[in-house]
């Protein structure tokens, strides 16, 4: 009997993880749910983070060894963030199109206006706090914070994600640098550790529709409590502002990657989304292009014919600085709760939502909710009370699950279009 596809696997954890969530809400096992279902996609969650900064640390050490001379690394580096900051700049400005166009803002009822502030105001507040240390930081610190003091202290942290790229990267400069004789030791080390690392994905991904079921059931579990109809007063009151994010988002993925898939590359459409589809829905279930990296490198390495030299330097750098869906998203936020606040913002404040977007998603951790501390400090940057964020947090969870789908969907379509470029593409015949 033939395996059933693992993007299926993962679509029926989905499922049955929505069902149960909507039953247990409507029952009031929440508690139930918390203390016997949660746990299983904790793990989940907790063994794809367990091998991530490994991952990184040997993809990336081999990968930039691999390239022989520093030419063809800042060739490919450039032409890495040069597309990840264009699409970024691209998102958001669709993200504003989409806000301005739909209004959402003007379709708040004032009493559910007052009733969301009141119910996540200390939520919000919780916030300020880390947006304030991100604030109060000089021009240069996003650089500073990149090189590492201590190699062990960034690894032991996912947050610290792009510390860890920079000191891959540093070694394997000096891989380069060194005698092949003396430096393969190292390097045998190191892809020792890939091979090992890619077979603990394997192992991981057996867990995952039980991991994504669980995933599921406790999200909906934290938004409904063990009161379903309150989830539905919320989506009423916030419809228009998910479907702005939502076409938007949609708009992003379909329109932008697809295009630069098309113009830039021979890739079968077919082909790109059905071997990325996995990573796409573990995305969705766990709001993190961090914990999805493992699965989102092993799924363009073997499904899309991505080089391991390209995938292991343009995967682990799009996890940390590429967040299309988080900075369109941002945009979308600041506009509608301008819109909500009675507040009018004018060209320049939008261009400089814009921009602003697009340097808070370079710094942005690759972790659920970290889009939320950026878009404080956008909301200030353009003038709008900080304090508005409470009036879209009962769906924050919602739209983090859908943005982390693009943000990783943006880093496969870039690893496709350099792999393409430098001639390191091989379309699986499929």
């Amino acid at each position: 009997m033939k395996k059933l596809a693992l993007h299926w696997q993962i679509i029926i954890g989905l499922a049955f993880g929505l069902v149960y969530g909507i039953v247990a809400a409507s029952n009031g096992w929440g508690d139930f749910t918390t203390d016997w279902v949660a746990p299983f996609g904790i793990i989940f969650m907790n063994l794809l983070k367990l091998i991530a900064v490994p991952l990184v640390l040997a993809s990336l050490i081999t990968g930039v060894a691999s390239l022989s001379d520093l030419k063809k690394l800042s060739r490919i580096g450039g032409k890495t963030i040069g597309i990840y900051i264009g699409t970024t700049a691209v998102a958001v400005t669709i993200g504003l199109i989409s806000v301005n166009v739909l209004q959402p803002g003007d379709k708040v009822p004032d009493l559910m206006k007052e009733k969301l502030q009141e119910t996540y105001e200390a939520d919000a507040s919780s916030r300020f706090g880390s947006a304030e240390k991100v604030k109060n930081r000089g021009p240069l610190q996003a650089i500073v914070d990149m090189v590492p003091s201590n190699f062990f202290s960034s690894a032991s942290s996912n947050r610290n994600m792009l510390q860890v790229v920079f000191a891959a990267i540093f070694i394997g400069i000096g891989l380069i640098q060194i005698p092949k004789d003396k430096g393969k030791p190292v390097l045998d080390f190191f892809e020792g550790l890939n091979d090992v690392v890619i077979k603990l994905v394997d192992l991981i991904m057996l867990m995952a529709p039980v991991g994504v079921f669980a995933l599921i059931a406790q999200t909906i579990n934290k938004v409904a409590g063990n009161d379903l109809a309150q989830v539905l007063e919320l989506l009423g009151a916030l419809g228009y502002y998910m479907v702005a994010v939502i076409l938007g988002l949609l708009f992003h993925a379909v329109f932008t990657y697809t295009g630069l898939l098309k113009i830039l590359t021979k890739m079968p459409l077919k082909t790109f989304y059905r071997g990325i589809a996995p990573a796409q829905l573990l995305a969705f279930s766990t709001s993190s292009s961090g914990a999805t990296l493992p699965v989102t490198m092993e799924r363009c390495e073997d499904e899309l014919g991505v080089s391991e030299e390209v995938s292991s330097f343009v995967l682990p750098l799009g996890a940390t600085i590429n967040m299309d869906g988080t900075a369109l998203y941002q945009a979308v936020a600041a506009v509608f709760i301008a819109q909500t606040l009675g507040m009018d913002l004018g060209i320049g404040a939008q261009l400089t939502i814009i921009l602003t977007a697009v340097l808070a998603s370079i710094g942005t951790a690759a972790v659920p909710g970290a889009g939320i501390i950026m878009l404080v400090i956008i909301l200030e940057a353009v003038g709008v009370p900080t304090a508005g964020i409470a009036l879209i947090l009962g769906v924050d969870r919602i739209l983090d699950m859908m943005r982390t789908v693009v943000n990783v969907t943006g880093d496969a379509s870039v690893a496709v279009i350099v792999a393409n470029s430098e001639g390191q593409l091989n379309i699986p015949n499929k």
